[in-house]
């Protein structure tokens, strides 16, 4: 065969594959008119022919899509347009503290020689720890508690002589004087033999002791950290743009990352006065609840805060179709497909935000979409139609 023969031959099996598409597959006027490519034979070729139904379209609805009657209208399911909240949430990572921590160190310098508690106990505030050598303490009280005793008997006498004027007023005021200085000489030998014994400021449970008896301590040496854990504050960062909306008091949701699937409910404690200009964040604190003492000081937390955001029309995931143009939703208006456009603004498991010009309670298509034309006539799963009703939608088309 010649090759102006096979070339004929196969423009005319691309122009007879050409009309059957445009004839049969469902929208592809749609996709060549996307395209730019638009003519009206092409629109007539794309058009369902009438009176191919039993007994012909135009005879059963009047002129329908095409010719088709009403009966012939694609059959859809629909779902009514709700309206939801943009769910706008911060979720960030933060590290855990005591409510109260404190490092216990002693007040005087001296060898240990007692320690009282171990790693773990719960102790209570104002509780002897460990003990210091005291030996020079004690006998320095005792030197000056008979100091205060004999100062005190010696006033006790110069004023009885005084009524026989047999002592002076001066020398009573000097006696008094010297009692006085006697009184704080014992107050601070007391002192110092008080401060020999290490005492917890806070109660709390023990960590490790990292000190041991015999050991010579001074007052910068750490003897024990405690911990009050029965509440965590946990400190994280937020972006700038969540500056405004936090207050104290905020509701918070955390989860320890050691304890996975574990909710926290918590509040926020403490929100700093200024943000960070290298990271442009902003330092806010929050506090948990530990009833239980499962959480540890220095654990990662995952924190979860939400905020009301914008409000939106809602519609089923499966309603959401797409072209070259974009996504979009069908709807249906009386007896009518209308194509409306959709921007996505969030996708939820069992509904989809969009922006778009729909309205709560409006009949959003979910199945059935293949074969729908904006304008076209459709018929909705589940409704009925009275044949005056059928007859007049014959007659509108």
């Amino acid at each position: 065969m010649r090759i102006w023969k096979q070339l004929a031959v196969s423009v005319v099996v691309l122009a007879v594959g050409g009309v059957a598409w445009l004839r049969f597959a469902p929208g592809a006027g749609e996709t060549l008119a996307a395209i730019g490519v638009s003519h009206p034979l092409i629109d007539a070729l794309s058009q369902p022919q009438g009176g191919e139904g039993k007994g012909g379209g135009s005879r059963n609805g009047g002129g329908g899509q095409g010719g088709r009657g009403f009966a012939d209208a694609p059959l859809v399911v629909v779902r009514p347009a709700a309206t939801a909240v943009v769910n706008n949430r911060l979720n960030a990572i933060g590290n855990g503290e005591a409510i109260h921590s404190v490092t216990v160190t002693p007040t005087a310098t001296g060898n240990l020689t007692e320690i009282l508690v171990k790693s773990g106990d719960r102790i209570a505030e104002g509780q002897v720890i460990a003990r210091l050598d005291s030996d020079d303490q004690v006998i320095a009280a005792e030197q000056a508690r008979l100091t205060r005793d004999s100062a005190q008997e010696k006033v006790d006498r110069y004023r009885n002589l005084s009524t026989a004027r047999a002592v002076t007023a001066v020398e009573v005021r000097d006696a008094e004087i010297a009692l006085q200085a006697a009184e704080l000489a014992l107050r601070t030998a007391e002192l110092d033999l008080k401060r020999r014994n290490i005492v917890a400021p806070s109660k709390g449970v023990v960590g490790i002791i990292t000190v041991n008896v015999g050991d010579y301590v001074t007052t910068s040496t750490p003897i024990a950290v405690v911990d009050d854990r029965s509440e965590i504050l946990v400190d994280f960062w937020v972006p700038e743009r969540f500056a405004g909306k936090i207050f104290v008091g905020q509701p918070v949701t955390a989860s320890a990352m050691a304890l996975p699937g574990r909710g926290l409910e918590g509040v926020i404690h403490a929100i700093d006065n200024r943000l960070d200009q290298a990271s442009r964040t902003l330092r806010v604190r929050a506090r948990l609840q530990n009833p239980d003492d499962m959480l540890r000081a220095g654990m990662s937390f995952s924190v979860t805060m939400a905020f009301d955001g914008d409000r939106y029309p809602t519609v089923d995931p499966l309603a959401i179709q797409w072209s070259a143009e974009g996504s979009y939703i069908w709807r249906v208006n009386g007896d009518k497909s209308e194509r409306v456009p959709v921007k996505i603004i969030q996708r939820n498991p069992d509904k989809v935000l969009v922006d778009a010009e729909i309205t709560e309670g409006d009949r959003v298509v979910t199945e059935g979409v293949q074969r729908l034309r904006d304008g076209g006539a459709v018929r909705i799963a589940g409704e009925t139609r009275s044949e005056p009703e059928q007859k007049v939608a014959g007659e509108a088309q």
